[in-house]
């Protein structure tokens, strides 16, 4: 008899995709936006370069571009889902850079020509959790009683230090505040972190699953350290490439299982691993697709007949 576990389903980790359906009753496909947004580590306020890792053309699909008002790239991004996935509802997704910083009138602007759309019937905010304001909350708060509001917060490490190696220009105390301010209005969070950052052992790798775990996220992100064209990590890597202790694709899949293994069973995992392009990345070059990792990751979780929250 197969086993269901306490998120309701008989997959061994709380799958985003029936998220979508138990919040939606059907599929609600993303649609990416850039709306020419920065961070505050790029335009000086905090800092100059960026994150290490970063460079932001590695997010957008080939629609997603400043060249395009927001409304065509809500409808390019229609066009380009509708074939393949016969969605009939979407969610606009503000992806690149920190698409919650800035003048609070030019971003209720910029939500709402997204929103005009009667297609799409949400938006997905991705953001620094140091650049969450009280009046935009209360904005995001209201704008709940029409559509689903969530905002996804670029956590990346629950190291302090790791953050300085990073130049990301925030603490993991911003990441915990906002993480309580959001939730305070039950507005769903999503979480990014990276696995393999320079100096992080794995045992601090998979503490990082204990920390995550305490916070009130609905969902979380998972990502490898991926060395790309246009970041500052990839200058670092030119010099020194013993400098990073990159995983090789099986390697990922046991750690990923080990993290999960440590996860609240009630935290949504969204994604294992994330895709660069292949004309930007560096390393490590996998080879494989996101559904192909995935596969894997099951495979090896009925192997090793465990599950999401086993080692708590």
């Amino acid at each position: 008899m197969t086993k269901q576990f306490v998120w309701g389903t008989e997959k061994r980790y709380n799958d985003y995709s029936t998220y979508i359906k138990r919040t939606f009753g059907e599929r609600v496909q993303k649609i990416s936006v850039n709306a020419g947004f920065t961070c505050p580590n790029r335009d000086g306020s905090k800092g100059v370069g960026g994150c290490a890792f970063c460079n932001n053309s590695t997010f957008n699909p080939a629609y997603c571009d400043t060249a395009f008002t927001i409304e065509v790239q809500i409808e390019k991004g229609i066009s380009f889902f509708q074939p393949k996935y016969q969605a009939q509802n979407y969610l606009a997704y503000f992806q690149a850079y920190s698409n919650t910083y800035g003048d609070t009138k030019d971003l209720i602007n910029k939500y709402e020509q997204a929103l005009a759309n009667p297609k799409v019937i949400g938006l997905i905010l991705g953001t620094r959790p140091d650049c969450i304001s009280d009046d935009l909350l209360a904005y995001l708060k209201n704008l709940q009683k029409k559509y689903y509001v969530a905002i996804e917060l670029g956590a990346e490490s629950t190291n302090e230090e790791t953050l300085k190696v990073i130049n990301r220009g925030h603490s993991h105390e911003e990441t915990i505040d906002a993480c309580h301010r959001i939730n305070e209005l039950d507005i769903p969070i999503g979480l990014h972190m990276i696995l393999g950052l320079p100096g992080e052992s794995r045992s601090q790798i998979l503490h990082h699953a204990s920390e995550v775990s305490k916070l009130p996220i609905s969902f979380l992100k998972l990502h490898q350290l991926q060395i790309v064209k246009g970041s500052l990590f990839a200058n670092q890597y030119i010099k020194d490439a013993n400098y990073f202790s990159l995983y090789t694709a099986d390697e990922f899949v046991e750690l990923v299982i080990d993290f999960i293994e440590l996860l609240d069973p009630r935290i949504v995992v969204e994604r294992f691993i994330s895709q660069a392009p292949a004309d930007l990345l560096i390393a490590p070059a996998w080879g494989i697709k996101n559904f192909e990792f995935v596969a894997k990751v099951e495979k090896r979780l009925k192997v090793r007949d465990t599950w999401q929250g086993k080692a708590l």
